[in-house]
């Protein structure tokens, strides 16, 4: 799926590439903003350093090619690791391939280069020990919990979903011990070393304990939840929405129906429920929650066990990364049409356009465009995907100026611009044109640039 249908046209992944150079260049993680226009430094921790490094490395060595192998790979690593889940819940083969294709169908939107990936990877990871410490009681593999936090502190600011599943086991085994309507093997004293191990893990990073004031942050105030689409809530206009709510319904209903007091899964449900449908791009989470109730609860075919032998498990990996690899010029993917992809959402052709004339700045963008234009351009911008630290106030102040509204002048990073470059048929555009002030210096199907006039 991420082969097929490979673009790098994400607006947010520039900026990602642009603060991977930045730490590579300087040795350290930024505390402070350094690609945007402002007065004073604004406070920003580069939370996803290490995806930001290491899909910075993919740029270089393969182009735009890199950014859809990162893609691919980690989308067929949470493959891999769903479908483990869910055979190890589920005895039934076929229910158990066809919930692992449902779940990744479902999350399809979500197949783009960002570092949210490493946080569907790890909470799979997670969720899967922890239910496995839950109905054997065999702890061995919780001591992976804190390598695994370790490195998902360092890639995605979403760690802090993985302590959902550990706290509700914990909480669940110690309510075991007094009530017997409670079923877990689970034992509170392991699960509570997992639980610290797990929390000084995430401390391992640059930031220190710092980062949990970032995850405040990030939380209280996420930016733009009312005009950015990846943060608002599911619209109900495709397929994959529909689904999002089937596998919750579903995983209701079997709960519904168990025999046992399932608090874990219940608390599991809640939660995936309410992040899930308030933001789109966390989807992801009510999907593997509805996928590991669902593999648990509901009864497979006992006769149609298949096992799958250890000494072909090699095999299958070679053949599966031969499968992707070989995809690529199958599907005719390459650097070339890439890029033409690009250029048709980004203003490519603009950017050429004002580096070839050295238009003086200062810069005045939109929001779609300004991550680009971080990597691009290597111009302060007005303002890019960062939204929650731009906060809602200078989002909705962008958002208002690029519509044109009555008091658009009032704007003081456009007072203060020397070139303005946005989308060909925003409002703003058609103001500027009939603007003394500006002259039209470059136009495409796609975007318009202007600079101040002397």
């Amino acid at each position: 799926m991420c082969i097929h249908g490979a673009c790098a046209n994400d607006p947010d992944i520039w900026w990602h590439l642009r603060t991977g150079e930045w730490i590579l260049n300087h040795h350290a993680v930024p505390h402070f903003d350094p690609f945007s226009r402002s007065s004073a430094p604004r406070p920003w921790a580069a939370y996803s350093w290490l995806f930001e490094v290491v899909v910075l490395g993919l740029f270089r060595r393969l182009g735009l090619m890199g950014l859809v192998a990162y893609s691919a790979a980690m989308v067929l690593a949470i493959t891999v690791a769903l479908h483990y889940l869910i055979r190890r819940l589920q005895a039934d083969f076929s229910f158990a391939v066809l919930l692992t294709f449902a779940a990744s169908f479902t999350m399809m939107r979500l197949y783009t280069p960002r570092p949210w990936l490493f946080s569907v990877l790890f909470f799979v990871l997670v969720l899967d020990i922890v239910m496995q410490a839950r109905l054997s009681g065999r702890n061995r593999e919780l001591a992976w919990l804190p390598l695994i936090f370790a490195l998902w502190a360092n890639t995605h600011i979403q760690f802090v979903a993985g302590f959902l599943p550990l706290a509700l086991a914990l909480g669940e085994s110690m309510l075991a011990r007094r009530w017997t309507a409670v079923a877990t093997r689970a034992r509170p004293a392991w699960l509570g070393l997992a639980l610290l191990g797990s929390l000084l893990g995430t401390l391992l990073n640059p930031y220190g304990w710092h980062i949990y004031r970032v995850v405040y942050e990030v939380g209280a105030h996420p930016g733009g939840m009312d005009k950015i689409s990846e943060l608002q809530a599911l619209p109900f206009r495709s397929l994959t929405d529909y689904l999002v709510l089937l596998f919750a319904m579903g995983s209701a209903a079997v709960l519904a129906r168990a025999k046992r007091l399932p608090l874990f899964e219940a608390g599991l449900l809640a939660f995936g429920v309410y992040i899930s449908f308030r933001s789109q791009r966390d989807l992801w989470l009510m999907v593997i929650v509805g996928a590991a109730i669902l593999a648990r609860e509901i009864p497979g075919r006992e006769k149609n066990r298949r096992r799958v032998s250890t000494a072909v498990l090699p095999f299958l990996a070679a053949l599966t990364a031969l499968a992707v690899v070989a995809g690529f010029p199958l599907m005719r993917v390459n650097d070339a049409a890439l890029g033409e992809t690009l250029a048709e959402t980004m203003p490519v052709a603009a950017v050429v356009d004002i580096q070839a004339h050295h238009y003086p700045g200062p810069l005045f963008n939109d929001f779609n465009w300004g991550g680009y234009l971080v990597w691009a351009l290597r111009m302060p911008v007005a303002i890019d995907g960062r939204g929650a630290m731009y906060g809602d106030e200078a989002i909705d102040r962008s958002v208002a100026t690029w519509n044109a509204e009555p008091d658009w002048a009032a704007d003081t990073q456009l007072a203060s611009a020397g070139v303005v470059i946005g989308p060909v048929k925003a409002p703003l555009t058609q103001v500027l044109r009939l603007d003394p002030r500006w002259k039209l210096a470059y136009e495409d199907k796609l975007a318009a640039v202007f600079v101040r006039r002397k």
